[in-house]
């Protein structure tokens, strides 16, 4: 036991050692020295690897439900075109849950355009147009407004124009 001055009171031999113990590791312990600058840049470095990462994983799987969407041929219901190749006046993108579906109108009959319309939540509105050269079965679809690249949503108003002789 080493002393250090007089025991207060109340305590047993074992207590005043520990007292001791701990006085002479206080004045003899170095204080612990930390980075906080390369701790700040360690954790820095870590967030922006973590989000790079989660970039790349979202990109990634974006492209691969794009292939697969390609590969398989979209929905049945819808042609699965590019817009460039099939932006004319009667062509029709949709936002849907799943992407964007391409529907291609020309010639089709108003009653099959109004399913195909309503199937994706749209609300049509019908026109009848006079043309001579209407060379399409009566009652075609000729026109849609908004049509491609204009992209529409479920409850967006679509007008269909349909040519009789």
């Amino acid at each position: 036991m080493s002393t250090h001055g007089s025991r207060p009171s109340g305590c047993t031999p074992f207590e005043q050692e520990l007292v001791n113990a701990m006085k002479d590791f206080m004045n003899t312990a170095e204080t612990p020295h930390f980075d906080t600058a390369a701790i700040a840049r360690g954790a820095r470095r870590k967030r922006a690897t973590a989000i790079a990462g989660i970039a790349t994983a979202l990109v990634v799987a974006g492209a691969g439900t794009a292939l697969a969407a390609g590969a398989t041929g979209g929905s049945s219901h819808t042609t699965q075109r590019t817009a460039a190749a099939t932006a004319d006046s009667t062509t029709l993108l949709v936002r849907t849950s799943d992407g964007t579906a391409t529907e291609q109108l020309a010639g089709v009959s108003s009653a099959r355009a109004r399913v195909a319309l309503v199937h994706f939540g749209l609300t049509p509105t019908f026109t009848r147009v006079r043309k001579a050269d209407c060379s399409k079965p009566e009652d075609a679809v000729v026109l849609v407004s908004p049509h491609a690249p204009t992209v529409v949503h479920a409850g967006d108003t679509v007008l269909v124009t349909t040519c009789y002789r």
